[in-house]
């Protein structure tokens, strides 16, 4: 049993904070504990014993140093608080990309006449769109507290962007309300903006949920980090052929791999299968979005 005097409430929220009360009673020089003392306290997040790392690297063979950008920084400390303190599970599933990639082809002429790269991207943030508004708990954020499930009224999806100088993730604005050719033109725009560092802040927050999509570059599964407030983010990775039986049939269809990441305190399991099928159904058969 902790020594350290504090309230039920105080203590709820110091778990809500991820504040360890015995490390702040210390560092305050008490044993006494109100919610006025956990206002700027080090999360445990950020006050773990982490003196086992500074370790001399050189004395094992030559090193060299280069030093953690500030945009790097606070990215890092986002993630590691998000990860310790966010009770995350992953689901995973897949979807095929027949009809999608069937469709690139056939309006691959008309692409290049409008001047817009139509993406498989394009479709996977039109198919989340949708899948948001059918399904509004993945559309919400918690409050700080804990105890409000705060129910969005807007669609904006994150794409997450690698660049040179770290992670980026501008946000498509009411994305259920624009179309394919609109989504893809955006697309390419935001992601040549974000590589040139002329991304305005603006342009950034809010997002009802994130895309991070490795597709380009490889991997059959991952677990993506719930970016908070968001209570959940989807992975997208390389399209796959697999084997799906028809009858005694054997057919080859290109399957994309589908990792949703979640904050279970919001949606539960077989929530977020229900969301993922849903999802999958979309991509399967496009013309449900694009109507």
């Amino acid at each position: 049993m902790s020594h350290i005097s504090a309230s039920p409430s105080t203590r709820k929220l110091a778990l809500q904070k991820g504040v360890d009360l015995e490390a702040q009673a210390k560092r305050l020089g008490r044993t006494t504990i109100g919610p006025e003392d956990l206002e700027g306290a080090p999360t445990q997040a950020a006050s773990g014993d982490t003196s086992y790392w500074a370790v001399d690297h050189a004395q094992f063979g030559p090193v060299t140093e280069e030093p953690m950008s500030r945009f790097a920084q606070v990215a890092a400390r986002n993630l590691a608080a998000a990860q310790a303190l966010i009770p995350a599970v992953t689901h995973h599933d897949r979807a095929d990309v027949t009809a999608i990639e069937g469709l690139r082809a056939a309006w691959k002429a008309d692409a290049q006449a409008r001047g817009v790269k139509l993406t498989a991207l394009a479709f996977h943030v039109a198919a989340l769109a949708r899948a948001l508004r059918a399904f509004p708990r993945f559309n919400a954020s918690l409050s700080q507290d804990g105890e409000t499930l705060i129910l969005k009224g807007y669609v904006h999806v994150g794409i997450a962007v690698d660049t040179p100088h770290g992670l980026m993730v501008p946000v498509i604005r009411d994305a259920d309300q624009k179309g394919l050719w609109s989504i893809a033109r955006e697309i390419g725009d935001l992601a040549a903006r974000a590589q040139a560092r002329k991304i305005g802040p603006d342009e950034m927050g809010g997002a009802s949920m994130t895309i991070t999509n490795l597709g380009g570059i490889g991997g059959t599964a991952f677990t993506p980090i719930v970016n908070p407030p968001e209570v959940a983010i989807l992975g997208i990775t390389r399209t796959e052929t697999v084997t799906v039986w028809d009858g005694d049939t054997p057919r080859p269809v290109p399957m994309v791999p589908l990792d949703l990441s979640y904050d279970h305190r919001v949606i539960n399991g077989a929530d977020a299968a229900r969301f993922l099928a849903f999802y999958a159904g979309l991509i399967a058969d496009p013309r449900n979005m694009l109507l």
